[in-house]
């Protein structure tokens, strides 16, 4: 079944870098969709996997790619 979780991500600067982590996150294997908030700072991802570990730490790296100062908080 389709899963929904949410975490938070400190510090992003800008609006635009949350839609470019919105992207590369939906992008990740395993991943359906991905939502980034940026004023609340949001994350919400769809997904199937039953472990999110390996998700959450390309997601993570994927996202300071974009910006260095963020991380994804569980």
């Amino acid at each position: 079944g389709i899963m929904k979780r949410n975490y938070k991500i400190i510090n992003i600067d800008c609006a635009n870098c949350a839609m470019k982590m919105e992207q590369a996150i939906s992008r990740i294997p395993g991943v359906n969709s991905a939502r980034v908030n940026f004023i609340t700072g949001k994350l919400s991802i769809d997904s199937d996997a039953e472990d999110m570990t390996q998700i959450l730490e390309q997601a993570g790296e994927a996202c300071r790619k974009i910006d260095r100062g963020v991380s994804i908080v569980l």
